[in-house]
């Protein structure tokens, strides 16, 4: 998966928006203002998402190229990397994933909305 399909695939999400809240590299996709996805746009080496405690650690054993999340809560988030023989699908799937994670958490007035 490159950056573009990754982008697109994002936004197609219920209430996706995107933002640079660190700095000019680092892009967030958030909903209702809560981060589930990051990367850097200039290298796209890998993402980070939100995942269940659980299955971050089923991931993490089953996959070499799914670690503790670089820079995030380590029990809450994984970096995938992008150079690896991962799966468009499995992608898609982990960046859903993460994307129900942060809309379970939000006001039920917010999920209703999207």
């Amino acid at each position: 998966m490159n950056i573009e399909a990754f982008y697109n695939f994002c936004m197609s999400l219920p209430g996706a928006s995107e933002d640079f809240p660190f700095d000019e590299n680092t892009l967030v996709f958030k909903v209702r203002g809560k981060m589930f996805a990051l990367t850097n746009v200039d290298e796209f080496k890998s993402i980070n998402l939100k995942c269940d405690p659980v299955r971050a650690l089923e991931l993490r054993a089953a996959y070499e190229e799914i670690k503790p999340g670089y820079h995030m809560n380590k029990k809450h988030w994984n970096t995938v990397s992008m150079k690896g023989a991962l799966q468009d699908d499995l992608i898609k799937e982990l960046t859903r994933h993460s994307y129900e994670l942060v809309v379970a958490k939000l006001p039920e007035k917010a999920r209703q909305s999207l």
